[in-house]
């Protein structure tokens, strides 16, 4: 047995995210909707600009000030009370703590 985490991939298609892993080959798929690159939605985040406020905070400090995007799930630096231009999945580092916040508060 391994201790090692499946990464999925991080392409969209009308915001459906792919549920293959990171890397695969050939289409793209959620469900039964399949996809290529070319029918992908851009990585840009369309809720970047949008008005925002810093998401519930952990008692270690996660998230950190951040924002929980609503259109892309990602926690999201703030600007001036807006959320920072981002990219629909960033790679999240902090996955346990990810975890625990949304087990905690979730969306």
């Amino acid at each position: 047995m391994t201790d090692a985490k499946m990464r999925f991939c991080r392409s969209r298609n009308a915001g459906r995210r792919c549920t293959r892993e990171l890397g695969h080959l050939g289409l793209h798929r959620h469900r039964a909707l399949l996809w290529s690159d070319a029918g992908a939605d851009p990585a840009d985040c369309p809720a970047s600009g949008e008005p925002a406020a810093p998401a519930a905070t952990l008692s270690n400090g996660f998230p950190g000030g951040r924002a929980l995007c609503e259109r892309c799930h990602e926690f999201v630096e703030l600007r001036e009370g807006r959320l920072a231009d981002h990219r629909t999945s960033s790679p999240e580092t902090d996955d346990e703590n990810r975890r625990q916040w949304f087990n905690s508060h979730g969306w």
